[in-house]
């Protein structure tokens, strides 16, 4: 075979992805991150679907007549101590927990990642003011943390979430602060503080961009840690109120019946590990496709 049919035989050579497709790749070849994603993306959608896909109230529509029934045709998933349907409560249930994690999960987000930016890129005094707060935080259990606040708050959802939120901010402080504290000395910052740029450009143009990866799959993580908060509360009355379909309130109801109706606990209990292992996956699955050590 001549030189010149060799030539026109051999193949094309191939050019090499985008960047963001080889990001895709890389997630798609994670399984348990694509199983995390899906679970993650059906809770969205039936939270979103609720209204459409429930059949009865989840509040005011009772069946006294078939309390605490098993599945049938009439209710899938059986019914409650009010003969409520667990199915449509699930299905509403999931929209508390969604809120519950994007509530808590952004106001940390919003309020620690400015501080702990800030915090690390001036350092100083106000660093060492913002740590000695965020160790104070730090020091009580989480979970401890968000009772007593939401206590103080006075109860209810939205100030259980903020609470929960108060708990988590210290995490994302810290997290921010030493991200700050590394690309603050980069080649590059060093380069744009040099022709002139300030500091507040350079935080927001050069240091949070930098810093989001590693922020982003903590709040992935977070919001996994949320809906186990938000269930927590509920159970104990410092949550949702008693009549509302959270995953925790079901919960505490079915605590008194789990001699004579364990279902009760089994559908809540299951959407709550699900959900919170959705989370956990897709956290690993991001940190693995932004984290270069971590590439297969």
């Amino acid at each position: 075979m001549t030189q010149a049919s060799q030539e026109t035989t051999s193949p094309a050579p191939q050019l090499p992805a985008a960047p963001r497709y080889r990001t895709l790749r890389r997630f798609a070849g994670n399984r348990l991150a694509v199983i995390g994603a899906a679970i993650i993306a059906l809770l969205v959608l039936l939270a979103l679907a609720a209204p459409l896909l429930a059949h009865y109230d989840p509040v005011f529509d009772q069946d006294y007549g078939n309390i605490l029934a098993g599945p049938s045709a009439a209710h899938w998933l059986g019914t409650d101590d009010l003969g409520r349907d667990i199915y449509t409560r699930m299905l509403f249930g999931s929209r508390i927990s969604l809120q519950a994690a994007l509530i808590s999960v952004g106001l940390a987000f919003s309020l620690g990642v400015p501080i702990g930016i800030v915090s690390g890129f001036y350092r100083g005094a106000v660093d060492a003011v913002v740590m000695r707060v965020v160790d104070a935080l730090q020091a009580f259990p989480s979970l401890i943390l968000a009772l007593a606040l939401a206590a103080a708050l006075g109860g209810g959802f939205y100030n259980a979430m903020v609470a929960v939120g108060i708990g988590f901010t210290a995490s994302f402080v810290r997290l921010a602060r030493g991200q700050a504290m590394t690309i603050r000395n980069l080649d590059y910052v060093m380069a744009a503080r040099a022709i002139g740029a300030g500091n507040l450009r350079i935080m927001w143009r050069y240091v949070l961009p930098n810093a989001l990866a590693p922020l982003v799959i903590q709040a992935t993580f977070a919001m996994g840690t949320a809906i186990i908060a938000e269930a927590g509360l509920s159970y104990l009355g410092l949550g949702a109120r008693p009549e509302d379909p959270s995953w925790g309130s079901m919960l505490h109801i079915a605590q008194g019946y789990l001699n004579t109706n364990p279902t009760l606990a089994m559908w809540p209990g299951v959407a709550i590990f699900l959900v919170v292992l959705g989370f956990n996956l897709l956290g690993d699955g991001i940190r693995e496709v932004f984290d270069p050590r971590l590439a297969r």
